[in-house]
C-alpha cells in the first residue's frame, strides 16, 4: 500500500507542547460507526460508553531514557571525545540496553562512554540505523537508580525540538496507570485520565483491565519506505495476563464492548487474539503492523490521540475506521483547531460492524 495515502498537512501551531489541565478537559472528537462526527470532551467518556463495556489501559511507566555524555578518547588520542546522545529503547539484560546513538558514526564496538556525571558504559555491539547495544558497569537496581538520576524524560522530537524537558514533564508524561517501568514514550491516550474521571467511569458500570506494552523508540521513527509492505516494525514487549483475558472474553459474551485506551493497548489485545476472536494470555515480543484490510478480533472501540502523517499509528486508525473517514475526521479536527500528538486532544473511534 502506498504510504503517501496516509499523508496530510498539519499546521505547526496545532502541535501541543503541554497537556490540557485538568487532563480530562482535553477535547474529544467522536467518530461513530457510520462516520458521523461529534465534538465532545474527554470528561464525557462515562456518557459516551455503556454500562458493561470494559476499558483496557496500558500500565507501562516511562523511564528517563535519554542520556547525554561523551565517548572516551581513543587510545593515544589527546583531548575529550565527541559528545553523544544515547536513547535507551529496550532492556536486554541486567546491565544492558539496546539504544539509538547520535552520532552513531562516532562510535565503534568497545568504545567507552561516560554518560551524565556517574554512568560508565561501553558499546557492546553496533547495528544498523544508529542502533547499538550498551553494556553498563552498573546493573540491576543500581543501574536503574543511576538512569533515573542521570537521564531525562524522552519527549518526542516534535516537542523536544521546540523546548527542553523540565520538571513538569516528569509528572505530565506519565499516565494515571503507570506502574511497570520500561517505556521510552508514554501511551499517550492514558494521559487524559484523572482520579475523578476514573471514579465516574466505575460508577457508570465500565470496568477496567490492564495490559503492559513497553513502548520503544521505534515509535518515533518515520516510515521511510514508499510501500507499507517494505516497512519493518521494531518489536516491543507486551503482556496480557490470563485472568484479564478471561474477564474480557466474559465481557464480550455478555454483549459488552472492549474499549482500547490507546494504540498500545489495542496492539497488545490484537497480538493476544485468536482466530475465533477470543483472547488468551500473551507475553513476549510483538511487531504487529496494522494497516487497512486488517481484520480486528479484539477491540471494538478505540480512544487515541491524533497521530503524525504517514505514521504507522495513522495507518492503524485508518484500518480501524477506514482511510477516507479518518482523513475527513482529521481535516475537521484541523479546521476546529484540535491540539495534536502526545500532549494533544483525543479521538473516540467506534469501529464499524462488518
Amino acid at each position: 500500500m502506498d504510504v503517501s495515502l496516509f499523508d496530510f498537512e498539519l499546521p505547526d501551531e496545532l502541535i501541543a507542547l503541554r497537556p490540557a489541565s485538568p487532563r480530562d478537559s482535553a477535547r474529544l472528537l467522536v467518530v461513530r460507526e457510520d462516520g458521523t462526527l461529534e465534538h465532545r470532551f474527554v470528561r464525557e467518556l462515562p456518557e459516551l460508553l455503556l454500562s458493561g463495556d470494559a476499558m483496557v489501559v496500558n500500565d507501562t511507566r516511562v523511564i528517563p531514557a535519554r542520556l547525554h555524555g561523551r565517548r572516551a578518547p581513543k587510545p593515544g588520542v589527546a583531548g575529550a571525545g565527541p559528545s553523544v546522545e544515547i536513547m535507551l529503547h529496550r532492556r536486554t539484560g541486567a546491565d544492558r540496553f539496546r539504544a539509538f546513538a547520535r552520532p552513531a558514526r562516532k562510535l565503534s564496538e568497545g568504545d567507552v562512554l561516560h554518560l551524565g556525571q556517574s554512568l560508565e558504559a561501553r558499546v557492546a555491539r553496533r547495528g544498523d540505523g544508529g542502533d547499538v547495544e550498551i553494556a553498563f558497569v552498573l546493573s540491576g537496581a543500581m543501574l536503574d537508580a543511576a538512569i533515573a538520576r542521570e537521564g531525562e524524560v524522552p519527549l518526542p522530537p516534535y516537542i523536544a525540538g521546540k523546548r527542553k524537558p523540565d520538571a513538569r514533564d516528569t509528572a505530565d508524561y506519565q499516565t494515571a496507570f503507570a506502574r511497570h517501568k520500561g517505556s521510552v514514550a508514554a501511551p499517550t491516550a492514558g494521559l487524559h485520565f484523572t482520579p475523578e474521571l476514573l471514579t465516574r467511569l466505575e460508577q457508570a458500570g465500565i470496568s477496567r483491565e490492564t495490559v503492559t506494552l513497553h513502548v520503544g523508540a521505534g515509535t518515533f521513527l518515520p516510515v521511510s519506505t514508499s510501500d507499507t509492505r517494505d516497512h519493518k516494525m521494531h518489536p516491543e514487549w507486551a503482556s496480557l495476563q490470563a485472568d484479564a483475558a478471561q474477564r474480557l472474553n466474559a465481557c464480550r459474551k455478555r454483549g459488552g464492548r472492549i474499549v482500547a485506551v490507546g494504540t498500545t493497548s489495542l496492539r497488545t489485545l490484537e497480538s493476544a487474539a485468536q482466530e475465533d476472536d477470543t483472547l488468551q494470555a500473551f507475553e513476549g515480543d510483538t511487531d504487529i503492523f496494522i494497516t487497512p484490510g486488517y481484520r480486528f478480533r479484539a477491540a471494538d472501540v478505540l480512544l487515541t490521540n491524533f497521530h503524525l502523517p504517514r505514521s504507522t499509528l495513522f495507518m492503524l486508525v485508518s484500518a480501524f475506521m477506514g482511510t477516507d473517514v479518518m482523513k475527513r475526521a482529521y481535516a475537521e479536527a484541523i479546521d476546529r483547531k484540535y491540539r495534536f500528538y502526545s500532549y494533544g486532544d483525543a479521538c473516540l473511534l467506534f469501529r464499524p460492524r462488518v
